[in-house]
């Protein structure tokens, strides 16, 4: 359970760490109408925001929204003024974290494989109300926007392929699932492959006078090495492929606003161009306008 619960919330913790990073606007345009340009840097993000953003003060943007609830579970519900689902949230992470405990102490004593089976099933549907307080954090956040890609990422972030969903780009659900599925078979299938050859090779090194297998140790030792190799090949391409499956909901999800046509064309026609101002008077000129679509 440790090797997937921790990466799973260290991936968490780094998307929405990214995000509250990026969250911050990069600067403030102050009000065109007064003739006055000049850009105005944004007041640094400051922690308190996160508590008078509960009180109505403030307004958070989704990726900081998200970061508060990974630290705090129930948080993005308290933003999105949905008092109710708090004690959901807590009752069954609360419940799945003891029973998993109460199970874990009955394996202890007994060795029973169905008490380490129970554990197990408490700790994930713990995990599941943690990752689905995160999930509907997301999905509830109000925004005037009918397309958010901070929301398509942490879509794909939480569960691969649901930001392709939410861009409408269905056809690549087949991509992006065939690309974990193959991943995670050959993780699973390398990993079985070190493992065996690392216990014959132990076995043989353990008592090389009484080793009688049709191997000898050093092939052992080459096989077991390669399937190591094979096995950390498979992780690195199934974080590739979780990678790209939210840098794509991100990115697709900006081109939902720009402009893809075929349309290139250049329109020249005359009119009349507003010439300088002689004695407070201004005197129009003709000329042409040229139009470049791309």
């Amino acid at each position: 359970m440790k090797r997937i619960l921790i990466p799973l919330l260290c991936v968490l913790f780094s998307v929405s760490a990214a995000y509250g990073q990026f969250a911050v606007d990069m600067g403030n345009e102050s009000n065109p109408a007064s003739g006055d340009t000049t850009v105005q840097a944004k007041e640094p993000f400051r922690l308190r925001t996160y508590f008078t953003a509960l009180a109505g003060k403030d307004t958070l943007k989704i990726g900081r929204a998200f970061s508060g609830a990974v630290v705090l579970p129930g948080y993005a519900q308290a933003y999105n003024r949905q008092y109710w689902k708090i004690p959901v949230v807590y009752a069954g992470m609360g419940a799945g974290i003891y029973m998993g405990y109460h199970f874990q102490k009955q394996y202890a004593e007994t060795e029973n494989s169905s008490y380490e089976l129970y554990r197990n099933l408490c700790y994930v549907g713990a995990g599941l109300f943690y990752w689905g307080s995160l999930l509907d954090g997301v999905v509830q956040y109000k925004h005037a926007k009918p397309l958010l890609p901070a929301r398509a990422t942490l879509y794909s972030a939480l569960l691969p392929g649901l930001g392709q969903i939410y861009n409408g780009d269905y056809w690549k659900l087949p991509i992006v699932y065939g690309g974990l599925i193959a991943c995670g078979y050959f993780w699973q299938y390398n990993g079985l492959q070190y493992n065996r050859y690392k216990t014959m090779y132990n076995h043989a090194m353990a008592s090389p006078s009484r080793y009688d297998g049709w191997m000898t140790a050093e092939d052992l030792k080459w096989y077991r090495d390669t399937y190591r190799r094979y096995r950390d090949y498979s992780i690195i391409a199934t974080v590739l492929v979780y990678a790209l499956n939210i840098i794509d909901a991100n990115v697709f999800c900006h081109f939902q606003d720009f402009d893809v046509s075929d349309d290139l064309t250049l329109r020249i026609e005359p009119g009349l161009i507003q010439g300088f101002a002689y004695n407070g008077t201004g005197y129009p000129g003709a000329g042409i306008h040229m139009r470049l679509t791309f």
